[in-house]
């Protein structure tokens, strides 16, 4: 059952903008109320997503800039879901697949050939789940304290938060910093373009290679796994 908790608005060539939305010289603000438990999702797919700690509303600015393509061909979508809000930078759709947004691995997201950034900046009350999504740029949560899902491409993932993360990427390094272990399913980092670095006594169990390995940290818990091909992950401990 999906409960809507602001009304549903998809920001398209020349329609209206959601209720707490302003768009002004290229930037794009939201505000609203996200429950505690429930999310803010941001998808992107040229520019970087930064998240950092809130208090009260949740609040999205979003900063669009390009060298030859038109700004105002990427529009910013603002839609409810049972889970909470995900806003999406919308770019021109081509052929007769439509660009959309949608919460998760919903939707169609491409940019083709445009050339638009729009780089999102998030103010997450603690409690509000983080789900960051870009293609050409980085991810960055600072200091949260709540959940985070980080994912990227092209870039890398900056992760500092009191609750439990995970993170993926293709070309660009991970760090992470956790404050909680209490996850009931595996948590997963992985680059594609790396090593790994671990700051832990490993039991490592059967090869150790330098891009992947498998062991128990300590006596041993809840399941964390860690992948590279190129590119570096640091697994620390918090000092």
């Amino acid at each position: 059952m999906r409960v809507p908790i602001l009304a549903l608005v998809a920001a398209a060539a020349g329609a209206a903008l959601p209720t707490g939305a302003v768009s002004a010289q290229g930037e794009f603000h939201w505000k609203g109320k996200i429950p505690a438990g429930q999310m803010i999702e941001i998808k992107g797919i040229n520019g970087d997503v930064t998240a950092v700690a809130g208090a009260g509303d949740v609040e999205v600015t979003a900063v669009k800039s390009a060298r030859r393509s038109d700004p105002d061909e990427v529009t910013i979508a603002v839609v409810p879901t049972g889970e909470g809000v995900t806003i999406c930078a919308v770019y021109p759709s081509s052929g007769r697949e439509k660009n959309s947004c949608e919460s998760g691995d919903h939707g169609r997201m491409s940019s083709h050939d445009n050339d638009v950034r729009v780089d999102f900046t998030v103010h997450v009350p603690a409690g509000v789940r983080f789900v960051g999504h870009t293609v050409n740029g980085s991810v960055e949560a600072a200091n949260l304290a709540s959940d985070v899902d980080a994912n990227t491409v092209n870039g890398q993932i900056r992760v500092s938060t009191s609750g439990y993360a995970e993170a993926q990427t293709v070309n660009g390094s991970i760090t992470a910093s956790l404050g909680r272990a209490t996850w009931n399913d595996g948590l997963r980092f992985s680059t594609v373009n790396g090593g790994i670095v671990t700051d832990f006594p490993l039991t490592v169990i059967g090869r150790l290679g330098p891009r992947r390995l498998n062991g128990t940290i300590g006596s041993g818990g809840r399941r964390l796994e860690l992948s590279t091909v190129n590119g570096t992950i640091r697994l620390r401990k918090n000092t």
